[in-house]
């Protein structure tokens, strides 16, 4: 594996919920509003029509500062996809579909990390890394079950 592959990082997800898509699809299209349901995204604001800047922190003492910027918006598809770049530089995609009386969220990233302490620690801490990142993604899940079943929706 060559060095410029060991700070790359691909991700794939499944999240069942029991909401209806168009709920979650226009909850996951406010990227702005994370913070009001998912605990490890500690802030996020809007900078643009399609763009916003989040500050991400999960169980690892350190934060991942990224500029969001939406590259695929299909409602009707149920696609949500965005250009990342900051401590982190690739895409990330939603893909949400119904799935009986819920729905299935698949959620893909392909990034490579541009911080520069993360960069000396994906070699080493790549197991720390991955598993702090299923754990940020468990969060988000039942994050947005529960603000989805109180009746939460962004709007």
């Amino acid at each position: 594996m060559r060095l410029s592959e060991l700070a790359r990082y691909r991700f794939s997800g499944r999240w069942t919920l029991s909401a209806p898509p168009g709920a979650v699809y226009r909850t996951l299209e406010r990227v702005d509003e994370y913070p009001r349901w998912w605990p490890e995204v500690r802030r996020a604001v809007r900078t643009g029509e399609a763009s916003g800047r989040v500050l991400v922190r999960s169980l690892l003492p350190y934060d991942l500062r990224l500029d969001i910027r939406a590259v695929r918006q299909e409602p009707e598809a149920g696609v949500l996809q965005a250009e990342l770049s900051g401590d982190l530089a690739g895409w990330m995609r939603w893909t949400v579909r119904p799935a009986g009386a819920g729905t299935l969220v698949l959620h893909d990233q392909d990034t490579d990390l541009t911080k520069p302490v993360l960069r000396l620690l994906g070699v080493p801490g790549r197991p720390l890394l991955r598993a702090n990142h299923a754990l940020m993604m468990r969060g988000g899940r039942r994050g947005l079950e529960a603000f989805l079943a109180g009746g939460g929706e962004a709007v």
